[in-house]
Parts: C-alpha cells; structure tokens; sequence
C-alpha cells in the first residue's frame, strides 16, 4: 500500500448521524493508551494526523480517515479509561456498537491489545461484540518493542487464550517505533481495496 493522500474526513460525535460512505470501511478499536493513534499514524504515514496523546480516553469521537480516495480508517472511541464517569463510558460502548451495528461498509474490525499485559475484561468484552455483529476481528497486539523477542509467542498465547479467540484468526504483532508488522497491516487492507476496485 502507497499512501499518496490522507485526510480526516468525517467526525462523529454522541449526536452524529454516521456518514453514508460508498468505500470501504476499516475500523480500529482499542482501550485507551493501546497506542491506536500510533498504529493510524504509521499506516498512514503521518506524524501527527491521528492525535496522540499522554492523557488516555482522548479520543471521544469517531473519526473517519479517507486513504487514497479508496478506504476509509475509522478510528474508534478507546474505551476503559478508569478516569472517565459511568456516563461517559456508556456513551462510548453505544457509540461503538451503534458503528458496528450501522456501517454498511466495514469490512475488517482490527482490535488492539497490548501485549505486554493479559487482555483486560474490557478487551474481552470488545472481542465479543465484535464477534457478535458478524465480525471476525484482527488482533494486533501494539507495543512489540517494549517486550524481549524471547516472550511474544507466550504474549500472544496468553492473549489468545484470555480472550478465547476464535480458530484461525489472525494476529500480528506491531510496533509503532520499528513498524514491524505494518506490510502484514497493509496486505490486509490492500485485499479488501483490490475485492473493491
């Protein structure tokens, strides 16, 4: 995949009536400081264009990002930040699910863990939305770089097994400082844009 234009398109807040976009949809969910906007910026290949920030929970919005006038990255609300209200986090969980339940366009759900922890039950109750509205979703377990290359296979084991994935999914490990896995990313996503052309 060459990136050869990139801009934010569409914001949708609590409100927001989503777009009726006509390309295809890939969404990107993840609980806050999974390093989402990280992994958006290095497949976009901006610095800056999705806002990172070192206060988790930032990202309040659905943004739609449109790639090369041909896909859409959708960048969904990070979830399970402990300092949000009750409120705020139930506005979230319905914001994501409304998506997931509306988007006619969505082809592929990549789901963030990071894989210096086990899985939180907030990744795992995402895991199961997801699956639930006919989603079989990638997982891509952020931050690679922090951890020894001696424990990635027993990282992804442990997340494998905490959220019960499904037989045959699909995992990439993925770093945002070395963009490992980021061909893999990109292959995935230039499958659905060559299924749509």
């Amino acid at each position: 995949m060459i990136i050869k234009n990139v801009g934010l398109e569409t914001v949708c807040g609590i409100t927001s009536k989503l777009p009726e976009n006509t390309k295809p949809e890939v969404a990107f969910a993840g609980k806050s400081n999974v390093g989402k906007s990280s992994l958006i910026n290095a497949l976009m290949n901006r610095k800056s264009l999705a806002r990172t920030s070192s206060q988790p929970g930032k990202t309040q919005t659905i943004n739609f990002y449109n790639v090369n006038d041909a896909i859409y990255f959708v960048d969904l609300p990070g979830y399970g930040y402990a300092q949000a209200n009750e409120k705020v986090k139930a506005q979230w969980g319905k914001m994501i699910e409304d998506y997931l339940h509306k988007s006619k366009q969505l082809q592929v759900v990549f789901l963030l863990i990071d894989i210096r922890h086990k899985p939180s039950e907030n990744d795992c109750i995402m895991y199961d939305w997801i699956c639930d509205h006919g989603y079989s979703p990638v997982i891509i377990a952020t931050k690679l770089d922090k951890i020894n290359r001696s424990q990635v296979q027993k990282q992804l084991k442990l997340i494998r097994e905490t959220l019960n994935v499904e037989k045959g999914t699909v995992m990439i490990p993925f770093s945002a400082t070395t963009k490992q896995g980021r061909e893999e990313i990109y292959e995935i996503i230039d499958g659905l844009i060559e299924v749509d052309a």
